[in-house]
């Protein structure tokens, strides 16, 4: 014999069995949740516990050197994670990695099991602070001060959570300085510091507004001879001016219409020997004045 609930019981009923199902899908989630303060536990987060009571038990010596290789093999995983973090700032992923494995050999070495915390929670800080002063003292192209690098770092974070305020404007330096509790000078040396972390390098591409260009460094300006030539015309002038007419013309036939000094002999009616003699004492005169000049 069947029996068929009517509509109104079969709603109630589905709703109960609903209702029991999510509270039993909630208390599953619940269980799932470790307690406040409990370490996150990775799956690269072996157990090592009893590999540390032997190493703190072994006399130093080849005995806890194996320990501690043994330790730092099982832990390497959770190194290499805490390293990936750290791509794409313009160090290679493997000198990271082998950064990260400085710092895990250093948790291995300070790390005390009597104290009742988890490895994990003192190697991983550990890691990343060997990261972050691996960034600090040697990926910087223009090495500056500490407290500048540190400027610069919240001058950035502060740029980018007001860049992402709802008026959208970008933050001037009084507002960066109120919002970081800083001075304007200390915002603008921070931001100062912007460009020192990594260089551009002089072969990079300079694209141009056809969407072609050449090396910056092809860009790049050099020294211009002629300005020092214009110096010493300049500085050489007035002391032309106060030269007799004759020597004056002299010098004029010889640097400026090219003439030789036999033909400048021949105009002026001298010997060209006297005329070599003149270009030479004359120019010697111009020289310790022009110096004097300079010098005064």
């Amino acid at each position: 014999m069947r029996f068929r609930l009517r509509p109104d019981v079969y709603s109630h009923a589905r709703d109960a069995d609903f209702t029991a199902a999510f509270l039993t899908a909630r208390e599953l989630v619940i269980s799932m949740i470790p307690p406040a303060g409990t370490p996150r536990i990775h799956d690269d987060a072996p157990d090592t516990a009893e590999a540390f009571r032997r190493l703190r038990d072994t006399p130093e010596g080849p005995g806890a050197e194996r320990l501690r290789q043994e330790i730092a093999a099982a832990w390497l995983p959770m190194a290499h994670r805490v390293a990936r973090g750290y791509r794409n700032r313009g160090e290679s992923l493997e000198d990271l990695q082998q950064v990260a494995a400085l710092g895990l050999t250093k948790a291995i070495n300070r790390y005390d099991p009597t104290l009742g915390k988890a490895f994990e929670t003192y190697a991983i800080p550990t890691v990343r602070g060997e990261l972050r002063r691996h960034f600090r003292d040697f990926m910087w192209s223009v090495h500056v001060p500490r407290r500048v690098q540190e400027l610069r770092n919240e001058v950035r974070r502060a740029r980018q959570e007001l860049a992402r305020q709802p008026d959208g404007q970008t933050p001037s330096p009084a507002r960066i300085a109120e919002h970081c509790g800083l001075t304007e000078r200390e915002v603008r040396r921070g931001m100062g510091a912007q460009g020192s972390f990594s260089a551009l390098s002089l072969d990079a591409p300079a694209l141009g507004q056809d969407g072609e260009g050449s090396a910056l460094q092809e860009l790049l300006g050099e020294d211009d001879p002629a300005y020092g030539l214009v110096e010493e015309r300049e500085a050489v002038r007035p002391c032309l001016r106060e030269l007799p007419d004759r020597e004056r013309r002299i010098l004029y036939l010889r640097y400026f219409r090219d003439m030789t000094q036999s033909s400048i002999a021949e105009e002026l009616g001298v010997s060209q020997m006297h005329v070599s003699r003149l270009i030479s004492r004359t120019c010697a005169r111009l020289r310790s004045q022009a110096l004097a000049r300079t010098a005064a």
